[in-house]
């Protein structure tokens, strides 16, 4: 793609550039302080959020239990059924059995309940969940446990008994060995759905617990979603977020957040596409459903909780719908599976989306402002971008859709910033169709996608220089650098993604937007590598890309500055760039070195207001480019900061492969 734009003032950036033997004065870094500078993005590092590698349940959500809901399928793994997760307890001569039902459900859209029946009651029949992998539990903490539940019968089916007798239900956390850490006692009564709670605090800590919930009677009792929170959420929330998981997100200081996908918006098939409506309201009426990357979804971590999320980490949202086709992938047809909503249903999709806007912005007495209102919201939550499509191929299907969709949220909310496509790469047809569909139809920002290698990073720094000032702006959604094993995230990919995070600021202007993808990923449960931040049921595992990420988060600006960097010659791998914040007042240099050199620099603060600043200096190596953290270890890097004061001119060690970041303050 081509533009003839104005070219950049070469004074305003750092190019790439190659490095030789040179002596500490042979290297001079040139800043203009005296130059109000060029306005960029404020916005520009963020994060992506997609429910891939279970990223969501027995991950960022904090639900313990697996298949709380019992509506696990062989559709989503061949060995799966409505048990799987759950084991029959049978205590003290106890003799029972699981059933099924589905004839008069919680809700229509959470259409399968267990029934528990209890022959011999024994010390106790019922059920076991051991989690996700393993289920921990901290002495002296407080877990939230609940369920839905109504009376069968009680006695034998089909003979009399005492139908006013209630049900008693006992709650435990056990250990390994069946020691009971914990315990609360209630009682199911009548014919009637109820939620019952019981909060449980254990003796003492069991890496690999089991939550048990078991019946004391003879009878039958029907069952669902049984579950259970850690109390300690992250700023409490209930149905909240695993607080370690959600802390490590926030700590990147994250301006926006773009959920639920990715691929997962426009789904497996065309009427398989993610569909915020079945997302909000009370979780028991949640319509849960296969995951695009094949295990469940139960969209417990729904629309209200990215939100609130958002709200909680300051953060703005991105959502993302369908552009009304699905995946070009679907059906197990690469390449050749995309098809369209039938045009007759667009009005009722298009209204869809138009209630979203309603139901994240709208006032809470609005048809929708009220679902979000009843849900603890009452104020809008101010949506002001939304994501149309998703590296969708740019055939006529996906123009006549998009464009249907485009043509009435402009019309009617032109406060809404739309997000386009342009496809998977960052080039080829899709790509340069996409940018075409852009101009033609006056898409005021666009997404860009590219997972490519560390060098492809270095060798298009200068790739935003030519793109249209005055034409759409850029989201680059989806990006990351993949080394040559993808399962490892090395120091080499990381300073790759830093240098293209410092030729989005030089182009920050244009590129708006940016966020790593994948976030997330559970420890044998990862379909996709590499990722930003892997984690198991105990632990959170941050790779050296996430010390980049968290880094330039952590020293954004929102004026680009005139630098210069002289005395090498082109070639190599070192770049940077420098902004100001304005609400500190801070300048803030970033320079990467991809060389496995050192070198030295008079770095020069040319129409400086003062003859000295407060220096702070963050500088992110390792001991070679191919280090990479490992799970448990010491990470292979980490930034290490030095305060300091310095002069209008001063002179500085630039480490061998490394992010060094200066913050300089007057």
């Amino acid at each position: 793609m081509k533009y003839s734009a104005a070219p950049l003032l070469a004074s305003l950036l750092l190019s790439p550039l190659l490095l030789p033997a040179a002596e500490p004065d042979g290297i001079r870094l040139s800043i203009d302080l005296a130059t109000p500078g060029r306005p960029i993005s404020p916005d520009l590092v963020g994060v992506f959020f997609e429910d891939l590698n279970y990223a969501a349940d027995g991950g960022l959500y904090a639900e313990l239990l697996q298949n709380r809901s019992f509506e696990y399928s062989a559709t989503e793994q061949p060995g799966w059924g409505p048990h799987t997760g759950w084991e029959l307890v049978q205590g003290g001569g106890g003799e029972g059995n699981l059933g099924l039902g589905d004839a008069r459900p919680v809700h229509p859209h959470n259409p399968h309940y267990l029934i528990l029946t209890v022959t011999e009651p024994g010390s106790g029949v019922g059920i076991a969940n051991k989690g996700f992998d393993q289920l921990p539990v901290e002495a002296g903490k407080s877990y939230e446990a609940s369920f839905w539940a109504y009376q069968a019968y009680m006695g034998i089916m089909w003979k009399e008994a005492d139908q006013t007798k209630p049900m008693p239900v006992s709650l435990q956390l056990q250990a390994k060995d069946g020691t009971v850490l914990a315990e609360a006692r209630v009682a199911v009564t009548g014919r009637a759905w109820t939620q019952h709670r019981a909060t449980l605090t254990p003796t003492r800590s069991a890496p690999e617990a089991r939550f048990v919930l078991m019946a004391h009677a003879q009878g039958g009792l029907a069952l669902d979603m049984v579950s259970l929170f850690p109390r300690d959420t992250f700023k409490g929330r209930a149905n909240g977020l695993r607080r370690d998981l959600a802390q490590t997100i926030a700590d990147i200081r994250p301006k926006f957040m773009r959920f639920p996908g990715g691929c997962l918006v426009h789904g497996p098939g065309v009427h398989r596409y993610y569909n915020w409506k079945d997302t909000v309201g009370p979780v028991e009426q949640r319509r849960a459903q296969r995951n695009l990357w094949g295990y469940h979804q139960t969209f417990g971590l729904g629309y209200f909780e990215f939100f609130q999320f958002c709200e909680d980490i300051g953060a703005k949202p991105l959502p993302v719908v369908s552009a009304g086709v699905c995946c070009q992938h679907a059906g197990h047809s690469p390449g050749r599976g995309q098809e369209g909503l039938p045009l007759a249903e667009m009005s009722a999709y298009i209204q869809d989306i138009l209630d979203l806007i309603e139901w994240a912005n709208g006032p809470a007495d609005s048809k929708w402002g009220a679902v979000r209102a009843a849900a603890g919201h009452p104020a809008p939550f101010g949506l002001k971008y939304l994501g149309v499509g998703n590296e969708d191929a740019i055939t006529p299907a996906f123009r006549e859709r998009f464009k249907m969709i485009f043509d009435v949220l402009k019309a009617k909310h032109p406060e809404i910033v739309i997000v386009g496509t342009s496809g998977p790469f960052a080039s080829g047809e899709d790509y340069d169709n996409g940018w075409a569909f852009v101009r033609e139809t006056g898409v005021p920002l666009v997404d860009e996608h590219y997972y490519v290698s560390p060098q492809w990073f270095w060798e298009n720094l200068t790739r935003y220089d030519t793109y249209d000032r005055a034409g759409a702006k850029v989201y680059v959604g989806e990006y990351a650098a993949h080394d040559r094993d993808k399962t490892r995230s090395t120091l080499r990919s990381a300073l790759a993604e830093a240098a293209g995070l410092t030729s989005f600021e030089r182009n920050g202007d244009v590129v708006q937007f940016a966020s790593y993808a994948p976030l997330l990923a559970r420890r044998n449960h990862t379909q996709w590598h590499p990722d930003l931040i892997y984690f198991d049921a105990t632990a959170v595992y941050p790779t050296i890309n996430y010390e980049v990420q968290k880094l330039f988060g952590n020293n954004a600006g929102d004026t680009l500055l005139p630098a210069r960097l002289e005395g090498v010659p082109a070639g190599v791998r070192v770049t940077g760039s420098v902004v100001r914040d304005s609400a500190t007042g801070d300048v803030v240099v970033k320079v990467v070195n991809g060389e496995d050199r050192a070198f030295d620099a008079t770095v020069v603060l040319a129409g400086a207001a003062t003859p000295t600043c407060h220096l702070t200096a963050t500088v992110l190596t390792g001991a070679s480019p191919d280090v990479a953290n490992a799970d448990g270890q010491p990470p292979a890097a980490v930034p290490v900061v030095a305060e300091s004061e310095a002069g209008a001119t001063f002179l500085r060690a630039f480490p061998a492969n490394s992010l060094t970041i200066l913050r300089l303050r007057r």
